[in-house]
């Protein structure tokens, strides 16, 4: 596994998403021995940055990293993020970045983690009601105090990660990026690198759907992202099967697997980069980590690079409320 610096914090080129054990998808949270498995698998594969939430169950993917990680914490650059629960009585989905609320969310997420210290904290969305400059204040002072070693953002704009930069440097913006959610490209990605801040891509795979192994969404139950999500259903679905078709092609080509094309082709794009791609199953991880040894001809990159944007918005309108791209 190689590595890389997202500003000044060491990690593997290629990190683990942990949501999707607990939250999110079908079938999640029905198998902790397997998903503590797979978090000692990529540990052993050379993967440090490891991503959770607060809002992740709420709390029980924090705690399954706790006990997963329990005497391997030093292997880990563990990532949690706060801000979608508003623990002064709003409760879940609820935007709340205040100072207030960043010292209670901090501390409920050392207890769940089992540690000390969280390696990178980030705001999970930008909260409307708080200025960013307060947010990245309240971060800097639990950095001071060696509760927090580094500062991050999710899905937040260009004027966003600036205001909050000129208060505490920003180590890392987290943002949904892939070969078919490429926004950050133009608005977002010129501004990291001019302040040398690092980019976690999360859903690097397209929740699943670059892997070519999604062909029908039947078997989604209502708890899954993806049911009903815009790209997932309809015609935008059968449009981006054709997609998914194409980088098919090029693995075939290349001697790889679908997933591992749609990584290498990311990590391509910089070295300041580090993709989160999520699972919860061993044999996932290994394919997907042995992504960092695939190197892309020109060509393939090119036609890669070509592909048209796929169909349908990347959440539902209500989610979409919540980005700030």
């Amino acid at each position: 596994m190689k590595y890389i610096k997202l500003r000044d914090l060491k990690v593997s080129r290629i990190g683990l998403g942990a949501m999707g054990m607990s939250h999110g998808y079908t079938g999640s949270g029905t198998d902790e021995a397997e998903s503590v498995r797979t978090l000692h698998r990529a540990l052993e594969l050379g993967v440090t940055l490891i991503d959770t939430a607060e809002i992740y169950g709420p709390y029980t993917n924090e705690e399954l990293l706790g006990r997963a990680l329990k005497g391997r914490r030093e292997e880990v650059v563990l990532a949690t993020k706060f801000g979608l629960v508003s623990h002064a009585g709003e409760g879940a989905w609820n935007p709340d970045s205040s100072p207030a609320n960043i010292r209670t969310a901090v501390e409920g997420s050392l207890k769940r983690l089992g540690t000390d210290h969280i390696d990178l904290y980030y705001q999970h969305r930008v909260d409307p009601n708080t200025p960013v400059e307060e947010t990245a204040g309240a971060v800097g002072e639990l950095i001071a105090e060696g509760k927090v070693r580094a500062f991050g953002l999710s899905e937040a704009g260009p004027d966003t990660i600036r205001r909050a930069h000129a208060v505490h440097p920003v180590t890392a913006v987290q943002s949904e990026y892939s070969l078919w959610t490429r926004g950050v490209e133009e608005r977002v990605l010129p501004v990291l690198r001019e302040l040398n801040i690092g980019l976690v891509p999360f859903a690097p795979l397209g929740h699943g759907f670059l892997t070519g192994k999604i062909r029908s969404t039947d078997d989604f139950d209502e708890s899954d992202f993806r049911h009903g999500n815009p790209r997932f259903t309809g015609e935008n679905f059968r449009r981006n099967l054709r997609l998914a078709d194409e980088v098919q092609a090029v693995a075939a080509e290349a001697g790889a697997t679908p997933a591992q094309v749609a990584l290498a082709w990311l990590l391509a794009q910089g070295d300041d980069i580090a993709p989160i791609p999520g699972t919860k199953r061993v044999a996932r991880v290994e394919e997907n980590t042995a992504a960092d040894a695939l190197e892309l001809t020109t060509g393939q990159l090119t036609a890669l690079s070509s592909l048209p944007p796929a169909a349908g918005d990347t959440h539902t309108e209500a989610q979409q409320q919540l980005l700030e791209r």
